[in-house]
């Protein structure tokens, strides 16, 4: 038999669209939930990727994310009329 997940703890994935509000308002806010968060991201990323920690392909996706976020304010969307 399955076992069933409680609401709160499901991932994001998980999550209907619909109770996907729900979802958000019962996530952890304060300082040490924000950073439990990072961290279990950070571990699921480096495990998923089987990469070594420190490597140049994770530096180089953070800092290609940094400079992406970056310059995406100063980026001018242009209407180009028919």
């Amino acid at each position: 038999m399955a076992s069933v997940v409680p609401f709160k703890e499901k991932k994001l994935l998980d999550v209907k669209l619909r109770e996907l509000s729900s979802w958000i308002l019962m996530r952890d806010f304060i300082p040490k939930g924000i950073a439990g968060a990072f961290q279990r991201g950070y571990c699921q990323y480096y495990n998923k990727l089987n990469m070594k920690k420190g490597s140049v392909a994770g530096f180089s996706m953070v800092l290609a994310a940094y400079m992406f976020f970056n310059c995406l304010p100063n980026f001018h969307f242009k209407k180009y009329e028919l």
